[in-house]
């Protein structure tokens, strides 16, 4: 039976400085790999003992060998670029920027696994089930997909997206066949289809929101195709799904509630959990949990990581209670909306901001699950 993990975090936690100066240095060629490894391991275990004192269900690394949650893809891929996206931003010094961004610029070439460094720190050290996190395809044709040069390699993004899925697929069935027992796809391109304003833009760029939408849901659905299958205890593995609406220095991109995707992407989602920002009225309400399938884990994502406020527990039991009339309490958990550092530089908490928040997640689900 797949487990449940009633006090969830989704995968990042914020560098210490020593770490970002580590990384800082490795990239100018001042310190070589095994000395930043070095560090990283420090940090790691670290982040592994503040989950235990606190007391979450499953573990991470904290994502705390990336530069971004997305950046082991392009770590591990021949063929991207560094280049810029323009983003607009919301929140704060929220406006629009040209954001860092890999780009495709040559055939993409896998030259090493994405998380074979990763894991296997993990399986040595972390004291309960822990998560390995890998990017959605999806993402990348978006942000990795520059007109003008990657179309020469790669005609249109969906061409793209077709060479990243089996990328993506292979490396989930490798952390299963090691006897990884949860995997998770995070995946914040959805909400760009409920928002009005980036539907729009979609549409000015000749991709027809509605269609791209059913193209990423047979995407990660590919991605995850016979993942179990390989698994050493196939009923063990949690393979799940984390949505968001952008996360950088406390900043997001999208806005609106999920229910203009709501049934498509609930119904035809092949995963066992879904991790749903619900931290601000950006979300908007339960209503559209209707639509998730009877079994199926709704990880509700009511404690900001975008900034310091500390929710009360009784708030987040009251909110619970609202999201259990449209799926059952028992087939409910609780985390934070998103990581505390999507990108390394993190958001605009304290090291106690992070565990406070943590330990009011653990706290709650606690009180109401037991």
């Amino acid at each position: 039976m797949v487990a449940r993990y009633r006090a969830e975090q989704v995968g990042s936690f914020l560098r210490p400085p020593e770490l970002l100066d580590a990384r800082a240095a490795h990239a100018r060629g001042e310190i070589p790999l095994d000395a930043l490894r070095e560090v990283e391991d420090r940090a790691i275990l670290d982040v592994i003992e503040l989950q235990r004192q606190v007391g979450v269900d499953v573990y991470s690394d904290g994502e705390l060998r990336r530069g971004s949650f997305l950046s082991d893809l392009a770590d591990a891929v021949q063929g991207f670029v560094p280049d810029t996206v323009e983003m607009d931003w919301h929140g704060p010094g929220g406006a629009p920027e040209a954001s860092a961004a890999q780009v495709v610029g040559a055939p993409l070439r896998l030259t090493r696994r994405l998380a074979a460094h990763e894991a296997p720190f993990l399986q040595k050290h972390a004291p309960g089930p822990f998560k390995m996190t890998l990017p959605s395809p999806t993402l990348f044709t978006d942000v990795s997909y520059k007109p003008g040069l990657s179309d020469r390699f790669y005609p249109t993004r969906s061409h793209l997206l077709e060479a990243i899925v089996p990328i993506v697929r292979n490396e989930a069935r490798a952390l299963a066949t090691e006897g990884v027992r949860y995997i998770q796809i995070d995946a914040p391109r959805y909400l760009y289809y409920v928002d009005p304003r980036l539907r729009e833009r979609l549409r000015a760029s000749g991709v027809d929101p509605d269609v791209a939408l059913d193209e990423a849901v047979d995407a990660d659905n590919r991605t995850l195709e016979d993942v179990k299958a390989v698994a050493r205890a196939p009923e063990e593995v949690t393979l799940a799904l984390h949505l968001c609406r952008g996360n950088s220095r406390s900043r997001w991109f999208a806005e609106g509630g999920y229910d203009a995707i709501a049934e498509r992407l609930f119904g035809s989602l092949q995963v066992d959990a879904l991790l749903l920002e619900y931290d601000s009225d950006r979300a908007g309400g339960f209503e559209p949990l209707r639509f998730v399938p009877r079994g199926k884990t709704v990880v509700l994502g009511l404690v900001t990581t975008k900034d310091p406020r500390l929710e009360s527990s009784e708030e987040l039991k009251r909110r619970i209670g609202e999201a259990s009339k449209y799926v059952p309490l028992e087939n409910l958990a609780l985390s934070p909306q998103c990581g505390f550092a999507s990108v390394a530089a993190g958001n605009l908490l304290t090291p106690d901001d992070q565990r406070r928040k943590l330990e009011l997640v653990v706290e709650t689900a606690r009180q109401v699950w037991g």
